[in-house]
């Protein structure tokens, strides 16, 4: 995102979706009209709907067709931190990388924008921050990148396609060129193409933003290599396409262009007189950034006509290049923390910018929300700090705007099970223990365990130990044994079976009351 003034840290209201299927074909409508896509078609082109974003994805004129050409409308999510210095997604300290994805899907985002820098792909990288007591079990050990191909095996599994950002050269910050004296352009150009290849195949990663957020002293058609991001894009997505040709490339702004100055990446003034030549048709999407005041201030909204003015605005730096058909055009970072009323005005007047998915479907805007993250310092995200809670006011504005999810696919990348350096699905489980009543010489309380895999249970096991001198006097749904402090409770026999994400709960009985709540550890058996 932008950061000039930005500051690194360590942050339901359901969609109205529409099937995309039965929205206006191409060419049935002029670019930039204000007609609505045509009405639904029924039964058979609701069943195909369905199975709408199956395969790579490709693009005519300003839409993203899926592989079998229906329409399809990116609306996703920012979920950062692989290009941090813990070279992995934010928040497994609190949860369950499983988890986090499953949310994600059901508050009707379907698309993951992961930044990551070039940091990950350095032999023997391993991510730091992640909780492996009873969540993200099957990560204990592996490498940054193995932890990777594990979101992309779980996104695919539910249905949610990826877009890999490369946001940084390194973990230490942004760069404004693409390259820096420490990761020269041979080494972007070589990581790109690593990625592209790791993924081919997997039908999960449908595309790769090759740098994030060009600046100052960036420009566009300049024509001086070491500084045109157009030529360098050029670069970048022939080599991505030369290993990996079904990826979408997309393609960012810069900051000015003939002196007219924007957001960072932001500024796609220059596609009208210099395009992005790829070697693969029907591959490029351009993107743009685009926030509010929480991250810096802009001559945009002090306008008196604000936000009447802000159409014009958008339509001059990105979206004419829609509006004219040129291209798709994804706003890949957009977000603010809502506290003022200038910022809340403006993410209305944007949402209803991008286009209704009901009126329009797939002839729209295609978008990624920054962030998911609750840790972003300037915007704010989707999760409350407790990185579970949904800001349901923030999600909320985005309704109009979130579309179909994708048909779960059966991805044959390197985090599918059976796939290369995949042991495969295990059987994982997490427990919750919650105190329901003390009274002071005795306690109840209740443990509830959750299928947190992807195979059903057969079984398990909850332990843990307390600090002080309490012990159990009954236990109903479970059986258990009790060892000093440590106490090991077991399914009984009608709820040791649990389908992936079921649950279920014991409760028991202790004394003296006044502990603490242990930590507690579910194990699959």
């Amino acid at each position: 995102m932008f950061r000039s003034l930005r500051r690194a840290v360590c942050v339901a209201v359901a969609a109205f979706l529409l099937p995309l299927a039965g929205v206006q074909p191409a060419g049935a409508a002029g670019p930039g009209d204000g007609t609505a896509a045509g009405a639904t078609a029924g039964t058979a082109a609701t069943t195909r709907a369905a199975a709408a974003g199956e395969g790579y994805w490709h693009t005519s004129g300003r839409r993203i067709l899926d592989a079998s050409g229906q329409p399809v409308r990116i609306a996703g999510i920012n979920w950062f931190g692989f290009e941090t210095d813990v070279r992995v997604a934010h928040g497994l300290w609190a949860r369950d990388y499983k988890a986090m994805l499953d949310q994600i899907k059901s508050l009707g985002y379907n698309t993951v924008r992961v930044p990551y820098s070039d940091d990950i792909l350095k032999p023997g990288a391993v991510p730091g921050s992640i909780n492996h007591d009873g969540v993200n079990t099957d990560l204990r050990g592996l490498t940054s990148l193995q932890v990777l191909d594990r979101i992309v095996a779980h996104a695919g599994r539910t249905g949610l396609k990826i877009v890999l950002d490369r946001h940084r050269p390194d973990a230490a910050a942004q760069s404004a060129l693409w390259y820096t004296a420490a990761v020269p352009e041979s080494t972007w150009i070589s990581n790109l193409k690593a990625l592209a290849a790791r993924y081919k195949g997997d039908a999960t990663v449908i595309g790769i933003d090759p740098h994030n957020e060009p600046r100052d002293p960036a420009c566009w058609g300049c024509g001086d290599t070491a500084r045109d991001w157009r030529l360098a894009a050029e670069r970048a997505g022939n080599a991505v396409l030369s290993v990996n040709p079904d990826l979408l490339v997309f393609v960012e702004g810069v900051q000015s262009y003939n002196g007219v100055n924007g957001w960072w990446g932001g500024n796609l003034m220059g596609v009208a007189d210099h395009p992005v030549r790829l070697d693969v048709p029907g591959r490029l999407v351009y993107s743009a950034h685009d926030y509010a005041t929480s991250v810096a201030q802009q001559p945009w909204f002090n306008d008196p006509s604000f936000p009447a003015n802000m159409p014009g605005v958008w339509d001059k730096y990105w979206g004419y290049v829609f509006k004219q058909n040129i291209a798709p055009v994804w706003l890949g970072e957009f977000g603010t923390t809502l506290q003022s009323g200038v910022d809340q005005r403006w993410l209305s007047a944007l949402v209803s910018y991008l286009r209704s998915t009901a009126q329009y479907g797939g002839d729209s805007f295609h978008w990624t929300f920054w962030s998911w993250n609750p840790n972003s310092g300037d915007t704010g995200g989707i999760l409350k700090d407790d990185w579970t809670t949904v800001d349901t006011v923030k999600d909320g504005y985005l309704a109009d705007i979130k579309a179909p999810g994708f048909a779960a696919g059966d991805p044959g990348g390197p985090g599918d099970p059976g796939g290369p350096g995949d042991p495969g699905d295990t059987a994982e489980c997490a427990a919750a223990y919650t105190v329901s009543s003390d009274w002071g010489g005795g306690f109840n309380a209740d443990v509830k365990v959750t299928n947190t895999g992807t195979v059903p249970l057969k079984s398990w096991k909850v332990t843990w130990t307390w600090s002080g001198s309490q012990r159990v006097t009954s236990m109903w749904n479970a059986s258990y044994a009790q060892s000093g402090a440590t106490v090991t409770a077991v399914n009984a026999g009608h709820n040791g079976a649990l389908a992936a994400v079921g649950s279920t709960s014991f409760g028991f009985g202790g004394t003296p009351g006044g502990g603490s709540v242990p930590q507690v550890r579910c194990t699959a058996t």
